[in-house]
């Protein structure tokens, strides 16, 4: 769980994150949070890598992952860089690095992020700002929690161009067109491999061969997809 407290004037926030239950990512959500109090608390928890916090214009989510959501996420984190050496992308790795914009009030630590088509804009960055340089191309988010904020509004207003959103029943694909997310039967950027299907199917096979032998047969079965292309 995540315990929390505040004080009368709002101003303290004290953070006792503990390890979530295998049945969900346990979270909590404040109102009427100031942004001083959201980048206060990102620097006091920069070292800890237990909690992730969300910031909506206000409205602020403090969330502990719990195991089977942090197995989820680094499968699909293996999985995307296979792809990307097997297409030939370059790919610079972000992890769950914080993405704010103080103009719009706006932050958040997604569970994976990549830069691929922009990443020689970043490739000397030691430090992404997103006032000044783009926005990561492609998110992945694990959603195994029922009641958590929704963080699309967030992405749409970072410009995010793709994001994976992964939940139990499979893996779901969005697309930036405008203003909204469409959902794609194909990633924009690892198309034409079919990662919705074949991703889900590797995760639940992983466990009973192993880690490393699901990572060695998704990367056969992508080189295949690949031939069958040409």
């Amino acid at each position: 769980m995540v315990r929390i407290s505040q004080n009368l004037t709002g101003e303290t926030l004290t953070i006792t994150p503990e390890l979530g239950d295998a049945e969900g990512t346990p979270s909590l959500i404040l109102p009427n949070i100031r942004w001083q109090t959201y980048e206060a608390l990102l620097l006091d928890l920069k070292d800890t890598g237990r909690v992730r916090v969300t910031y909506d214009q206000g409205t602020l989510e403090i969330m502990a992952p719990s195991e089977e959501h942090e197995g989820y996420s680094l499968s699909i984190h293996n999985f995307i860089v296979i792809l990307a050496d097997e297409l030939a992308l370059n790919l610079r790795q972000l992890g769950s690095t914080t993405l704010k914009k103080e103009d719009i009030q706006r932050g958040l630590e997604p569970d994976q992020c990549y830069y691929i088509q922009n990443e020689p804009r970043v490739r000397n960055k030691l430090k992404i700002d997103l006032s000044l340089n783009p926005p990561p191309d492609l998110i992945v988010e694990v959603d195994i929690t029922s009641g958590s904020l929704n963080k699309f509004p967030i992405y749409q207003s970072l410009k995010i161009p793709e994001i994976w959103r992964y939940r139990r029943r499979g893996l779901e694909i969005f697309e930036l067109q405008g203003e909204e997310y469409l959902q794609r039967d194909f990633s924009p950027t690892f198309s034409p491999i079919a990662v919705t299907t074949a991703i889900p199917e590797f995760i639940q096979k992983s466990p009973n061969m192993g880690e490393m032998a699901a990572l060695r047969a998704f990367r056969t079965w992508v080189k295949e997809q690949l031939q069958n292309q040409e």
